[in-house]
C-alpha cells in the first residue's frame, strides 16, 4: 500500500512540471488552489451520491477522484501526505469522540 501511494505521489510530482495541454494534473496545479478546491468539493458530491446509489463501481470510481485530487491539493500547498497519515495515527491514540470535543473550543478561521 505505502509503495502505491508513494508512486501515485510520485507520478504527481512528475506530471505538475508537464506541459498543462497534455497533463491533467499540470493543468490543475497551473488553475491554482481556488480551482483544486472546487474540484474537491465537486468530487465529494459525485462521491455522496454514488454512495447513495450504493453502487460499489462508482463508489470506487468517485473515490478514485477524490483521493487524487487530494493528493494534486496537498502538492500545491506543499503538504506532506506522510504529515496527513502522522496525524491519523496521532488520533488512534485517544477516542474519536473526545478529540472532536475538544475540537469545538478551537475556533476555526
Amino acid at each position: 500500500m505505502n509503495t502505491d501511494i508513494n508512486f501515485l505521489i510520485s507520478k504527481i510530482k512528475k506530471n505538475k512540471l508537464r506541459n498543462p495541454k497534455i497533463s491533467y494534473t499540470s493543468f490543475l496545479v497551473n488553475k491554482g488552489e481556488k480551482y483544486c478546491l472546487n474540484k474537491i468539493k465537486e468530487e465529494c458530491l459525485e462521491l455522496v451520491f454514488s454512495a447513495k446509489s450504493n453502487k460499489k463501481k462508482k463508489i470506487i470510481h468517485e473515490s478514485a477522484d477524490l483521493i487524487y485530487h487530494l493528493l494534486v491539493l496537498l502538492e500545491l500547498k506543499r503538504v506532506s501526505f506522510f504529515k496527513v497519515i502522522k496525524e491519523l495515527k496521532r488520533r488512534t491514540k485517544f477516542s474519536g469522540i473526545i478529540e472532536k470535543k475538544n475540537r469545538k473550543n478551537v475556533r476555526r478561521k
